[in-house]
């Protein structure tokens, strides 16, 4: 058992009370949820992505599209992190509260599919996913797992089976509009919800930054959960400034067995 302070145990207890309450409770979850699993965020002083790259140079469709092999440089170090990661407790503890009927919807700005493997199955991802790749040129899909395996083994860019043009892994590079349906049915959610919890957002990015304020506004309740502060603490009714792959089952725990 993890001794928390006096403060923090208060803190779970309210979480999951308003949980207990919820009708409708959506997720949001960042980068921070799964850097206890062994991926990087991008932006801790140090360990962050883009402190060690200028992410319109490693990490641009224009990069893409004319230097390929800067953007799969920097891209092979982080595939083989996330093709090798695990769901850590708070993916697991998130899947329960999903299965329970406590969770409506994750919305997730992380590419990593750590919800899926933990066993979420009503995921928004609204930086797209590494689960495939389409063809730059044919548009042809294809199946991640073996050409990413192949790519990170190898460092041969990955090839369409098709037409033998590059494939691009169907996420979110700057540059790109994010998906409009995973856009929508994520503002739908914020707007019907009666509770979100933010789970390792800084909450920096637009526009999904701005859903927790959709939810606020139609009178939702507000939990986060994160190591460093964002723009709506003063608004939220709980905050915890502490590891999510700790806090985050507690409040499982007292959600489902009191």
């Amino acid at each position: 058992m993890i001794p928390f302070s006096e403060k923090t145990q208060e803190n779970i207890k309210f979480a999951a009370d308003l949980f207990r309450q919820s009708k409708h409770a959506v997720i949001l979850t960042g980068a921070g949820l799964s850097t206890p699993s062994g991926i990087p965020d991008f932006r801790s002083t140090g360990t962050g992505l883009w402190s060690k790259d200028e992410p319109l140079d490693a990490a641009s469709l224009s990069t893409f599209r004319t230097r390929p092999e800067r953007f799969f440089s920097w891209f092979r170090p982080l595939a083989n992190q996330i093709f090798n990661a695990q769901p850590n407790a708070a993916h697991l503890a998130l899947a329960k509260l999903e299965a329970a009927g406590k969770i409506k919807s994750i919305i997730t700005q992380n590419i990593d599919m750590l919800h899926q493997k933990a066993g979420s199955k009503t995921v928004i991802e609204m930086h797209g996913t590494m689960q495939t790749l389409t063809c730059s040129q044919c548009y042809h899909q294809v199946q991640a797992e073996s050409y990413i395996a192949s790519f990170v083994e190898t460092g041969n860019l990955p090839l369409c089976p098709e037409c033998n043009q590059l494939l691009k892994p169907d996420v979110i590079l700057f540059g790109e509009q994010l998906p409009q349906a995973a856009l929508s049915k994520a503002q739908k959610d914020a707007r019907q919800c009666d509770l979100m919890l933010v789970a390792g957002s800084s909450l920096e990015v637009l526009p999904v930054a701005g859903l927790p304020m959709q939810a606020l506004d139609r009178g939702a309740h507000l939990i986060i959960i994160n190591n460093t502060p964002t723009y709506l603490n003063v608004r939220a009714d709980v905050v915890i400034l502490e590891d999510v792959a700790t806090i985050i089952p507690a409040i499982m725990e007292r959600v489902l067995n009191g």
